[in-house]
């Protein structure tokens, strides 16, 4: 079975990430920050039930680590 990835791309604290939220399981995504050649994978994962709630979840995260606002994260 092909794993299904969505993009979302996001301007938070004066830095550009790149999200990737991939299927894991019916109604189970995880979204973490898209590996870069160089770049640490340190960073753990965050899950929602769509694509969009797991990277919400980690946008208010990086914007928190940023100390900004959520609706300004975009």
């Amino acid at each position: 079975m092909a794993s299904v990835v969505r993009r979302f791309e996001r301007d938070i604290g004066g830095h550009h990430y790149v999200i990737e939220a991939s299927s894991i399981g019916r109604d189970r995504w995880r979204a973490q920050i898209a590996r870069r050649p160089g770049m640490s994978s340190a960073m753990m994962p965050f899950y929602g039930q769509t694509a969009d709630e797991a990277a919400l979840q980690l946008v208010r995260w990086l914007s928190l680590a940023h100390r900004v606002p959520v609706e300004q994260a975009g």
